[in-house]
């Protein structure tokens, strides 16, 4: 046996084995040391090898299941081997081999998924400075490809993916972080061959070229996909007829959002890497996995083909109408992963309780389809119509064939109902009615013979038997057939017992085999229907969607924005949909706008007065509404978006080398490099990671670069020099968050407003920070030594080009002379004259 074992292991050597003995999983030598520490099992021996005993280590094989999980997520790949030969007829070890190899991408068992998440594998190619991608979930089939003309493209269409397990090839340099991918694969550079996979490819889907997936050109994306479809074949040891097209993704067709603004406006993964309070959070009320799985996909991919997305808006409008999606959400509530179970079928290893969440799925259709009827025309609704249709001959043979609760597996039989095949009846009859039969039988052959000692009997040696006592015997009938003779009795056999002998005695394991024949037929016969019942998935968990859009419009209060051709954004009452959901005073809703007038604002105003919030909510509103999505605001215009770049926050790259002002600038250079005049920018707190004057010279140089490149540009600011480009380019606003001090304290108002803040107000929230108050105290003390000589200091240090910090500031009206300009003196009374200069002396 252990030479079976090492044989196979050579052929798996990166990998765990699990070897099937029996009832268990087990593990030897390395695998079983890494199995135990991973699994928390207990780790024993079996024989010896060079006169030490083997480690061994194993695990049931009915709860295998979630010891892979565990494994998996551990990044651990497993190859099972099954015993494959009959262990009656086998001499020696019962042959066996490797039936599939698990690794985190080519997952589709319900158990070692997220629900709620693709799980893909991806291959990269790279070739003539571009890069070839292609991805492929095995456990829905989908396939497709996309071409990348640089690294940073490449970048951020790998952060969008977020594989599982990333292939490429031996020595190929990766850029960014991408070497450190946790489930990066080396192949060998051989099987990335443009020829092979144009072989592969085509022969899976059954054609003679690849020219009607519009893919033909895409040489480095077609390697990608062949290198990709070679592999599966490989883990999975069978046919994978789910997969039936090859769909091709243009990067002009949808909103370019790159890794790092990606991780900025926490889209479905938040800046510590959970799923909570992020905007997939709280759009997903979906009522099915796969829906929840598609307003992923939607939500990190805006379209910007405005045709398509009114398509989208246009139903989400007919859904609300009448509350229409309540009656749709109660109908998809029941419906099951069909997606995952289809390609679970496909590949053969559905088990009993997928068929009867299909089962109870296509029951479903007819309801949805007489809902969809009669909706108007001319919206994404149309599609669905098409593909939401019954299946009625399969509805009613897993209707009739699968009982309502079946185990979890088949090998033990009792899920073929009760009725549905009468030789399966006949059978299970046998088996749970034998007593019945014989203890009937024993009475007619009384009464027929009128033997009163006559018995019906049953050994091991001899079968089923009629026992007649000697002093009857010679009395038995002339078809009774004599078995064995007895000292006081003699026994016989009937033809019709020696009949239900062969019957009863091989029931049961005939039953469980005609249970799993019958079974495999349901299998094939879902097969046939299996491109069909794909798209219905497909349309499935596009309603969900729309529906769960209409739901969150009426929840949320939100609105449709107005998609147009004319450059700009205008937002009146936007709000951040994650912040107003999670907190617990009202938000302040603000309005913006961004045209060819003001292409640029320069935001001021205090530390935590809610700078970051106002433009990220902008960009969650402009991306919300290239999915087809209503928005969070009173009402929204918005022109033509190709990118989204945010640079906020700050963070360090210790692995890489780079310091945080070093991420800074390389994502600020990425900016810079790629924006256009149809882009909308974040920049937040530009220069802030060096010295003060280089910082605000980088600041300022970046601004001046982003208006003249003419993208829409939310620039977040503390260098209150910055607010002077208003003065000097066109197309350049200052607006700034406001804030009212009590005392020694700051209260946020959270409201933006048009022009510059007067202060920064940084002793006040530090001071809300909890720094002691006698550090706060020294830090005005020295901020009063500071000013004074700074006016005078920066005349000589000042960038060039840029106006000096005096200068700025002895032009801005000071608070107390507005309030002095708007007071009338023959109105005040003595007092109210006196508390006005006391008022006054104090802000002063």
């Amino acid at each position: 046996m252990m030479v079976q074992y090492l044989r196979i292991k050579r052929e798996h050597p990166d990998v765990l084995l699990f070897y099937r003995m029996g009832d268990f999983y087990e593990l030897f030598f390395d695998d079983a040391k890494r199995a135990a520490a991973l699994l928390d099992i207990t780790l024993t021996a079996r024989g010896q090898s060079a006169g030490s005993p083997i480690p061994m280590a194993g695990v049931p094989y009915h709860s295998a299941e979630g010891y892979l999980a565990r494994l998996v997520k551990a990044g651990q790949s497993v190859a099972i081997c099954e015993q494959i030969g009959d262990p009656a007829t086998s001499k020696g070890p019962v042959e066996r081999k490797v039936v599939r190899i698990v690794t985190p991408g080519t997952l589709y068992d319900e158990a070692l998924l997220d629900a709620q998440h693709d799980n893909l594998l991806v291959a990269l190619h790279a070739h003539h400075g571009g890069w070839g991608i292609s991805w492929l979930e095995l456990s829905s089939g989908r396939f497709a490809v996309l071409e990348a003309d640089s690294d940073d493209d490449l970048l951020a269409e790998v952060h969008r993916l977020a594989p599982a397990e990333l292939m490429v090839a031996d020595e190929l340099p990766l850029p960014g972080a991408l070497a450190d991918h946790p489930g990066l694969r080396r192949q060998h550079a051989w099987q990335f061959d443009l020829e092979t996979a144009q072989r592969l490819l085509c022969d899976q889907f059954g054609v003679q070229d690849l020219n009607g997936f519009g893919c033909a050109h895409m040489h480095r994306a077609i390697t990608a996909a062949g290198v990709l479809l070679d592999y599966v074949r490989d883990t999975q040891r069978s046919q994978l007829p789910h997969i039936t097209s090859l769909s091709v993704e243009l990067r002009d067709e949808a909103i370019v959002i790159d890794a790092a603004s990606r991780r900025n406006l926490e889209i479905d993964i938040n800046l510590a890497g959970t799923g909570d309070n992020t905007l997939a959070s709280i759009w997903d009320t979906t009522q099915t996995a796969m829906g929840a799985r598609l307003l992923r996909r939607w939500l990190n991919r805006p379209l910007r083909d405005q045709s398509r997305i009114i398509a989208r808006q246009d139903a989400v409008d007919v859904l609300q109408e009448e509350y229409r999606f309540e009656t749709f959400r109660d109908h998809l509530s029941p419906i099951g992963d069909i997606e995952r179970i289809l390609a679970r079928v496909a590949l053969r290893s559905a088990r009993p309780r997928d068929l009867a969440r299909l089962r109870d799925a296509l029951s479903a259709l007819p309801a949805v389809q007489a809902l969809l009827a009669p909706l108007p025309d001319g919206t994404a609704l149309d599609g669905l119509k098409t593909h939401i249709v019954p299946y009625p001959t399969l509805d009613d043979t897993l209707s009739r064939a699968i009982i309502d609760n079946p185990p979890v597996v088949v090998r033990d039989g009792g899920v073929i109902a009760d009725g549905f095949d009468s030789e399966l009846d006949e059978l299970r009859g046998l088996h749970e009615h034998a007593g019945e039969y014989l203890v009937e039988l024993e009475r007619r052959e009384k009464e027929r013979t009128g033997l009163s000692s006559l018995k019906v009997g049953y050994n091991r040696v001899h079968g089923y038997f009629i026992e007649i006592s000697r002093a009857q015997a010679a009395q038995a009938p002339a078809e009774y057939i004599r078995r064995q003779t007895l000292k006081n009795a003699e026994r016989f056999i009937l033809p019709e017992l020696k009949q239900f002998e062969d019957k009863a005695l091989s029931a049961r394991t005939r039953a469980l085999a005609r249970e799993k024949w019958l079974y495999e037929q349901l299998i094939d016969q879902l097969n046939d229907e299996l491109v069909a019942l794909q798209s219905t998935a497909q349309a499935l968990a596009m309603l969900d969607v729309l529906a769960c859009f209409a739901e969150r419009a009426r929840t949320l209060a939100l609105t449709r924005p107005n998609l147009v051709s004319t450059p700009g954004l205008e937002i009146e009452g936007g709000r951040h949909p994650v912040v107003e959901h999670v907190s617990t005073h009202p938000f302040v809703p603000n309005d913006l706008t961004l045209n060819d007038d003001a292409r640029m604002l320069v935001i001021t105003g205090p530390n935590m007065g809610g700078k970051s919030t106002f433009m990220r909510q902008n960009a969650l509103i402009a991306l919300l509404a290239h999915t087809g999505s209503p928005v969070p605001a009173d009402r929204a215009s918005i022109g033509p978006v190709d990118r989204i770049f945010t640079r906020i926050g700050s963070s360090d790259d210790l692995a890489g080398g780079r310091s945080t002002f070093m991420v800074e600038m390389t994502e600020t250079a990425n900016i810079l490099h790629n924006a256009t005049e149809e882009s909308l920018v974040l920049m937040d707190e530009i220069g802030r990671g060096t010295s003060t004057f280089d910082g605000l010279s980088l600041a300022w140089a970046s601004a001046e670069h982003l208006a003249r490149t003419r993208a829409y540009t939310l620039f977040a600011t503390h260098y209150f020099e910055m607010t002077a480009l208003a003065d000097q380019h066109n197309g350049i606003g200052n607006v700034h968050l406001t804030a009212v001090e009590h005392g020694d304290s700051i209260v946020f108002m959270h409201k933006v407003e048009p022009g510059p803040a007067s202060q920064s107000y940084g002793l006040q929230v530090a001071q809300l920070a909890g720094v002691p108050r006698p550090v706060i105290e020294r830090a005005r003390q020295k901020l009063d030594s500071l000013e004074q000589p700074a006016r005078a200091s920066t005349q000589d240090t000042q960038p060039a080009g840029m106006p000096h910090q005096g200068d700025i500031f002895d032009a801005l009206p000071h608070p107390v002379i507005e309030a002095l300009g708007q007071t009338d003196p023959d109105t005040l009374s003595p007092r109210d004259a006196l508390a006005l200069i006391y008022a006054w002396r104090q802000q002063l």
